[in-house]
């Protein structure tokens, strides 16, 4: 298996999901050396939930699976890039395709993609 240079930055590194075909940056998220292997194993992106402090394999509970198509590694062996065909409509939480949606606008943020499903009836929650 690929080693990664977790160590560096305190057991988590960055992992930007990218569409597959089109390019698309879609998220950023962290793995951990568990999602790693899980990600290599399971052929899904599996991430490390900081805020859960606990693996989260994206698209669990939303059916937003994100199948692993490729994966780039930088030279540093501390950040990867998830080519990845993303199910569903988005990857974001909040109904947005991607989660860089918003632009900045001299010392505002402007959303310049709309939602493209209904954050609240997919997660049943409030954003």
């Amino acid at each position: 298996m690929v080693q990664l240079d977790f160590e560096k930055s305190g057991g988590l590194i960055p992992a930007v999901a990218q569409d597959w075909q089109s390019n698309e940056v879609l998220m950023l998220a962290y793995i951990s050396p568990e999602s790693w292997e899980e990600t290599l194993r399971s052929g899904y992106a599996t991430y490390y939930s900081r805020s859960r402090k606990a693996l989260w394999k994206k698209g669990e509970s939303s059916g937003h699976l994100q199948k692993i198509r490729g994966i780039l590694v930088d030279c540093d062996l501390d950040t990867v890039i998830f080519k990845v065909e993303q199910a569903g409509p988005g990857a974001c939480h909040t109904g947005h395709r991607s989660c860089f949606y918003r632009a900045v606008a001299g010392d505002e943020l402007q959303e310049v993609e709309s939602a493209v499903f209904d954050a609240e009836k997919v997660y049943q929650v409030k954003k």
